[in-house]
């Protein structure tokens, strides 16, 4: 037997095991793509297992994320912090080795993946981020941004419709540095994918732009290592390397068919496997001379040595640059950031303006933009309706990756999950924009950045039934609620611009999770603050205009609404009712808020209270309780200018004093 296969089968083997011993898992695709990252782990990757976030070692994407048994495996016999005992427990409660990799559960795990496609198109936004920075921080003779980007992806992930739109973008932008290995075995959980799947994948490449290796034996070392000599050899588009591999190689009786794909071999087919392959060791049990050949901390650590050698040489020729760059991948904002951007919120507070939000926005953007040169633009080809581009936005091309804004097409999931992985590689704050409707698009990557933890900022515009004529089709009705459902989501929905421009430096300075920005269409009234109230609107939800003694009713709106609301208040007190309007563009951050604070917003003695939103009502109970009402939808709205579907469906000053004077009894 090689060394190679008999390395490979070190992976087969805990594979089998790992998923044997949980009794659940998928060890298909571990055992058939064994060989392929044998060679690469063992022959191309440069990474430090000591150090899995040192800023220049290639990366490493799973899209398959299923097979998670491989990556473990990987992980585990090349060094870093992952023992046996965690392969051992795969699939357990509060261990190290969950279903599918999940990013800040394992050291060495790049992003989380498992919903099949989005792992490829982080690895879109990896190698874009590298391509970009590179371009923005290396010098004659200081390559200090140099590495690659490899994924491994299945069947699954090329039946989704998420690659066509990444890939599609990664070959218009000459990827070069992006590596992609498809596992092509020829089967998915219902059978042989013949039967639904007969795309001709060369070609589909071919056209995309990308560099195709075809027909690669994916059980031969050299004709493996051989096509990824190639690949790097090609500079100016991503590969793709078509793999022929056998699904669940090495187990004699299921290999080749789904049975291996999604469930256990069984304890025989997995005694049948160790017979076939000649692996004469029990379950989990790696010879020494094996873990010796797989271990990588010595040529790990040789390898950031010698980069950060490159990187002293490159901070004594521009001290400057390299300054930089330490701070932007370690995520340090500047050191005058909170400074600057608090004076910038102030001056807005100090002259007013009647803008729409989406401009206020804009607004944001040229002034916040002068500050951080690590803001990463984009909009699914929506920038003048989004208005996500200022004056120092840059176009991103093939032929120049310096800039700072990517015209990502008509892509908003693509677009979204991509913005993951530049937000995963490091280096940039990156945004992008869509209408807030196109967010059920990309709803999914949102969802992956709240679950991993990484800072996307989306930009969702035209935010109601006030986007008018375009009808219900695009008016967003139940999008705000289901942002605020979703755990670690952070929704914004400002009133003006002093709201709107707190909600980005919000964002920018969260690191810890995604961040929707809603802004709207129409021209919304600037709303008179003092200085407290201005420091207030970071708490998400804060006493806009009060009442002279102890409020008997309550108003809480958001958006375009909170100037109806205080309209409405002030006809409500001149009928000697006693009102306070609570501003509240972000319930998710006013729920953090501690009961003291929440309480003096929102006094529980209070029970008079109507929240006012033009987006689905059923959510604003939590604030209005039951003696409260919710001035919002109950349906989709209607195509006619907005002014009209405000008046219908109930969103003025006469129906919220109505409801009011309803509610006080």
């Amino acid at each position: 037997m090689s060394s190679h296969k008999r390395l490979a089968n070190a992976i087969r083997a805990l594979s089998m095991d790992g998923v044997q011993q949980a009794n659940s898992g998928h060890p298909g695709a571990p055992m058939g793509m064994a060989d392929i990252a044998e060679v690469l782990w063992r022959s191309h990757l440069n990474h430090n297992p000591q150090n899995p976030d040192w800023a220049d070692r290639d990366r490493f994407v799973l899209s398959n994320g299923h097979g998670s048994m491989l990556i473990y495996s990987l992980l585990h016999l090349t060094g870093y912090d992952l023992p046996i005992e965690e392969l051992k427990n795969f699939r357990q409660l509060h261990s190290k080795t969950p279903g599918h990799p999940e990013y800040g559960y394992t050291a060495g795990v790049e992003t989380t993946t498992g919903p099949l496609g989005q792992g490829i198109t982080n690895a879109v936004g990896m190698a874009l981020a590298e391509k970009s920075l590179a371009a923005q921080f290396n010098r004659e003779n200081h390559d200090i941004v140099d590495h690659y980007t490899y994924a491994f992806l299945g069947d699954g992930c090329l039946m989704e419709g998420i690659s066509h739109e990444a890939c599609s973008l990664a070959g218009t932008l000459g990827l070069g540095k992006l590596i992609a290995f498809w596992d092509d075995n020829g089967i998915s959980i219902d059978g042989h994918v013949e039967g639904w799947f007969s795309d001709d994948t060369p070609k589909r490449f071919e056209a995309y732009g990308w560099h195709v290796i075809p027909a690669v034996d994916g059980h031969d070392p050299e004709a493996i290592d051989a096509a990824i000599q190639a690949a790097k050899a090609e500079t100016g588009r991503p590969t793709l390397i078509c793999a022929k591999t056998i699904i669940g190689f090495g187990s004699p009786n299921k290999s080749g068919s789904h049975d291996c794909h999604g469930a256990p071999l069984g304890h025989d087919e997995v005694a049948a496997a160790r017979e076939f392959l000649g692996w004469e060791h029990g379950p989990f049990d790696i010879p020494a001379d094996v873990y010796e050949a797989w271990d990588a901390k010595a040529s790990g650590a040789a390898k950031e040595s010698a980069w950060q050698e490159k990187l002293a040489a490159y901070e004594a020729a521009h001290p400057e640059l390299a300054a930089e760059f330490k701070r932007r991948v370690s995520g340090e904002l500047p050191a005058e950031w909170e400074e600057k951007a608090s004076a910038i919120i102030a001056d807005l507070q100090a002259n007013p303006a009647n803008i729409a939000s989406r401009k206020a926005s804009q607004n944001a953007l040229e002034a916040f933009g002068k500050l951080l040169p690590e803001l990463m633009g984009g909009s699914a080809d929506l920038a003048p309706s989004n208005l996500t581009m200022w004056s120092g936005s840059k176009s991103l091309t093939a032929d120049d990756a310096s800039g700072n804004y990517i015209h990502y097409g008509v892509r908003e999931f693509g677009m979204t999950a991509i913005i993951n992985g530049i937000a995963l590689h490091g280096g940039f704050i990156p945004y992008g924009a869509t209408f807030l409707m196109f967010m059920e698009y990309a709803r999914n990557a949102m969802r992956m950045a709240a679950l991993m933890k990484v800072q996307n900022i989306q930009v969702y515009t035209h935010d109601s039934i006030g986007l008018g004529e375009d009808g219900p089709t695009h008016q967003p009705v139940e999008q705000i609620a289901s942002l605020r459902l979703t755990p670690n989501m952070s929704t914004w929905r400002p009133c003006d611009q002093v709201e709107s421009a707190m909600a980005w430096k919000l964002a920018i300075e969260r690191q810890d999770g995604p961040t929707s920005l809603i802004f709207s269409r129409q021209n919304l009234a600037q709303q008179a603050r003092t200085a407290a109230q201005v420091a207030d609107i970071a708490k998400g939800g804060y006493i806009l205009k009060d009442c002279a003694g102890t409020p008997e009713l309550i108003l809480i709106a958001t958006g375009s609404e909170v100037e109806l609301a205080v309209q409405a208040a002030a006809v409500l007190t001149e009928e000697g009712k006693q009102v306070r309007v609570v501003s509240m563009p972000a319930t998710d951050v006013f729920d953090k808020q501690d009961a003291a604070y929440r309480e003096s917003v929102l006094p529980s003695a209070v029970t008079a209270r109507v929240a006012i939103e033009a987006g689905i009502a059923d959510y604003w109970y939590k604030y209005t309780g039951l003696n409260g009402q919710v001035i919002g939808m109950h349906s989709f709205g209607e195509s006619a200018p907005a002014g009209e579907l405000f008046k219908l469906f109930g969103f003025t000053v006469d129906n919220v004093v109505e409801v009011a004077k309803s509610v006080l009894g």
